[in-house]
């Protein structure tokens, strides 16, 4: 998908993302900013410094999600001892306030990740194979797929994978 096509797709090049994957497959995601302001504020800054670019798909569950942006320890230059500890790191940035909502979580939602505490999301987020009521009101919904969907459903799964899939590169789609 070229940069017109991928500006085509979108409502907002500003508020819109593209998530370059393997084998040219390019995801695109509306941004909720009226939803979460405060996550796609972070989300888009992490992508304009490349902290995203070449980060692993970590945990990846069928019928369920894929797990990707630790970019402390997701890193292919990590190191296999340090990237047995993704899913465990964040950004440098400080952590966020939840902003949960009534949006729910569908196939292709984007979502973050967090521990067990609310105001836990730092970097981490996860894009939906299917939906996920059970996740409404308790994670906060950020971003919706609106093309690409078939290169989220080829990652390769496991909880890590062997071999796994990650992020070429993560822009904001004004900045193509």
């Amino acid at each position: 998908m070229d940069a017109d096509a991928i500006k085509a797709a979108v409502k907002d090049p500003e508020n819109a993302l593209v998530i370059a994957l393997k084998n040219d497959g390019a995801v695109v995601i509306d941004l909720l900013p009226d939803v979460a302001p405060g996550h796609v504020e972070r989300i888009k800054k992490l992508a304009r410094d490349g902290e995203y670019d070449g980060v692993a798909f970590h945990r990846v569950i069928e019928g369920f999600m894929a797990q990707t942006g630790d970019v402390k320890f997701g890193k292919a230059e990590t190191g296999a001892a340090e990237f047995r500890r993704a899913g465990t790191g964040g950004s440098d940035h400080p952590n966020l306030k939840a902003e949960f909502s009534r949006t729910p979580f569908e196939r292709g939602t984007c979502g973050m990740a967090r521990s067990a505490m609310p105001d836990s999301a730092n970097s981490q987020f996860f894009i939906m194979f299917d939906q996920g009521h059970f996740l409404n009101g308790q994670y906060t919904v950020w971003g919706q797929v609106v093309a690409g969907m078939e290169h989220v459903d080829a990652i390769t799964r496991g909880e890590p994978p062997a071999n796994p899939d990650r992020m070429l590169s993560m822009k904001v789609v004004a900045d193509l």
